[in-house]
């Protein structure tokens, strides 16, 4: 017998509807950090390889890193280290075996973002004082 309700019944939720826990934001959060870190090395090892190769692409290069835009990437792939390695700490201790409890991975979220977020204001502050 044919479903005549087809068009009535609700959709699963999907994301705009469906609202991830933060340990899934942070678990996926991870994955980018971690690609995100690889395309700040192609920028660092650009700017290296053009200080190699001629005093005028070495120009380009520091002139676009050191620019508004160049500033704003640098400083997002800092917070992108402080967050991977945060949450790779966090990972190491469940290994260990530890922190499973619901109480205890829900406050490591949050200590994932602080750490994060603190380390880097403070590695920006060690580097502009």
């Amino acid at each position: 017998m044919a479903d005549v309700n087809r068009g009535n019944r609700p959709l699963s939720p999907h994301l705009q509807i469906y609202r991830l826990p933060l340990v899934a934001v942070i678990s996926i959060m991870t994955r980018i950090t971690g690609v995100a870190l690889g395309g700040a090395l192609l920028l660092i090892v650009w700017w290296f390889v053009a200080g190699a190769y001629s005093p005028d692409y070495f120009a380009t290069a520091d002139w676009l890193l050191s620019s508004w835009l160049g500033i704003v990437v640098m400083v997002a792939a800092l917070w992108t280290l402080w967050f991977h390695l945060a949450n790779g700490i966090r990972h190491f201790v469940f290994d260990l075996g530890k922190g499973f409890e619901l109480s205890s991975v829900a406050r490591s979220n949050w200590y994932v973002i602080g750490a994060s977020v603190l380390m880097t204001i403070l590695t920006l502050l060690i580097v502009i004082l």
